[in-house]
C-alpha cells in the first residue's frame, strides 16, 4: 500500500516534531526546556473564555456557515477598517480552522501544477509544503542576517517570472520577528505594480507584537493598487493567546473568499462555533491588555539577544516584533564536541544542545536559511535566563 505522490511531497512540520520532541522527554521525567513552540504561555483572556461559556449556555452549539458566522465576519470587518484602513464586505472574509488552515485553503483553490510561489527565506515551515501539496514549486529569495532578514525589490523582482501565481509576505516573521516598514512594502509593491498575474499572501499573525514603537503596515494598506489581488491572512492566535481555539481569518478578493469557502466546504466545512463566538469577544473586546504582554514579551526579547550574543560564534539580531530570534552561528560550525563530534549542521548543534544542555530548538535548516536555530521566547525570564545560560555553557566547551 501506499500514500499519494500529493502526501510524498511534503514532510511533517519541523516545529510540531521539536514540541513532541519536549513533552515525550518531560514524561521521561527529563528536565528539558522547550524553546521550539510559538506558543505564547499567558493565559486567554478572561473576557474571551467568559464569552465561550455563554455561547454554550445559549446552545450556540450548532453548525454554522461554512466559513464564518455573520457576527465573526462583521468583527473582523470593523477590525480590519479599525487598525488596518481595509474595507471589506461580509462576502470578502473567510473563517478558517488556524491560520495554517487559510493558508492551506488559498493555495490549494488557485495553485495548478507548475506554478510557482515566491517565499522568503527563512520561512514559516508550512509555506513551502503546501505549495508542493497543491502541485505547486516554491521560489526561495534568501533574506540573511546581513539585510535584516528582509528580501529587497531587486531580489522581488528577479524572482518573478511569468509562472508566479503568489508571493508570501510575513510581517513580523516567523522565524525571525523581522518586520517591514511601510516604505520597505511599497518598495517591494511598486515591483508587484508591475506584474498584474500576481497575487499576494501578506501573512499578518504576529500584527499586534511588535516593539520599540515599530508601526504595524500591511501591503494592501500601504499599496491600494494591490487590494484587489492581495489575500490578508490573520488570527487570533498569538496576539489573544488562542492556539488551542483554532481560528485563522482573511479578507480578499470576493472570488478568491469563494473558492476558499467552496474547498472548505468539502473539507472541514465550519470552524468550531463555540471559538467563533469566543473569536468575536476578543476582536470587539478592549484591546489594552496587549501592551502590557507586549512589553512583557519585549523584556524577555531584550534578555535573549544578550545573553546569546555573549556566545563566541553566534549572532543574533533584534527583531522588531513576533516572539522569536534567530541566531546565526556559522562560527561555530566546524567545532567538536567534548565527546568529538564534529558540528557540520546547524541540525547537529540543535541535537547536541538537547542531548548535552536540554534545551529544545528548531534548526534552521527547517525555515530555509543555515546555519541558525529559531528559539521561541514565548516563555518565563527565568526559563529563558536557564535556557540562554546552558547554550552559553555548552557551546563554550565546543573546540
Amino acid at each position: 500500500m501506499q500514500t499519494s505522490a500529493a502526501l510524498q511531497r511534503i514532510q511533517p512540520s519541523a516545529t510540531l516534531a521539536v514540541t513532541s520532541r519536549v513533552f515525550e522527554l518531560k514524561r521521561q521525567g527529563i528536565d528539558v526546556i522547550g524553546l521550539g513552540a510559538g506558543e505564547p504561555d499567558f493565559d486567554t483572556p478572561d473576557f474571551v473564555k467568559e464569552a465561550a461559556i455563554e455561547a454554550i449556555r445559549a446552545g450556540k452549539t450548532k453548525y454554522t456557515n461554512v466559513d464564518g458566522t455573520p457576527e465573526l465576519k462583521q468583527a473582523i470587518v470593523a477590525k480590519f477598517a479599525r487598525e488596518n484602513g481595509l474595507t471589506y464586505a461580509e462576502n470578502q472574509v473567510s473563517v478558517n480552522s488556524g491560520g495554517k488552515h487559510t493558508l492551506f485553503n488559498a493555495f490549494c483553490a488557485t495553485i495548478d501544477a507548475g506554478d510557482e510561489v515566491i517565499v522568503p527565506a527563512p520561512y514559516w515551515v508550512s509555506y513551502p509544503d503546501v505549495v508542493e501539496f497543491a502541485g505547486g514549486k516554491p521560489v526561495f529569495v534568501a533574506a540573511g542576517a546581513d539585510q535584516a532578514y528582509k528580501i529587497k525589490p531587486e531580489q522581488l523582482e528577479a524572482a518573478i517570472t511569468a509562472k508566479t501565481k503568489w508571493v508570501v509576505l510575513n510581517s513580523p516573521s516567523n522565524p525571525t520577528g523581522a518586520a517591514y516598514s511601510a516604505a520597505e512594502l511599497k518598495a517591494l509593491g511598486q515591483v508587484l505594480e508591475r506584474h498584474p498575474h500576481v497575487l499576494i499572501y501578506a501573512d499578518d499573525m504576529y500584527e499586534h507584537i511588535l516593539y520599540d514603537g515599530f508601526e504595524f503596515a500591511t501591503i494592501a494598506q500601504v499599496c491600494p493598487t494591490l487590494y484587489d489581488r492581495t489575500l490578508t491572512a490573520n488570527g487570533v492566535s498569538k496576539a489573544y493567546a488562542m492556539t488551542g481555539w483554532r481560528i485563522g481569518y482573511a479578507g480578499g478578493p470576493a472570488w478568491l473568499i469563494k473558492a476558499m469557502a467552496k474547498l472548505q466546504s468539502q473539507s472541514t466545512s465550519n470552524p468550531c462555533s463555540i471559538s467563533q463566538a469566543a473569536s468575536v469577544a476578543a476582536l470587539n473586546g478592549d484591546q489594552a491588555f496587549l501592551k502590557e504582554r507586549v512589553a512583557a514579551f519585549q523584556t524577555r526579547r531584550d534578555l535573549v539577544v544578550s545573553m546569546l550574543n555573549q556566545v563566541e560564534g553566534m549572532t543574533c539580531p533584534t527583531p522588531e516584533g513576533a516572539f522569536y530570534v534567530y541566531p546565526e552561528f556559522s562560527g561555530l560550525i566546524g567545532k567538536s564536541t567534548p565527546k568529538g563530534q564534529k558540528i557540520t549542521t546547524d541540525e547537529e548543534l540543535i541535537t547536541y544542545l538537547l542531548d548535552e544542555a536540554r534545551v529544545a530548538a528548531v534548526h534552521g535548516a527547517a525555515f530555509g536559511l543555515s546555519p541558525a536555530m529559531r528559539i521561541s521566547y514565548a516563555t518565563s525570564e527565568a526559563l529563558l535566563r536557564e535556557a540562554c545560560s546552558r547554550i552559553q555553557q555548552a557551546c563554550a566547551v565546543l573546540r
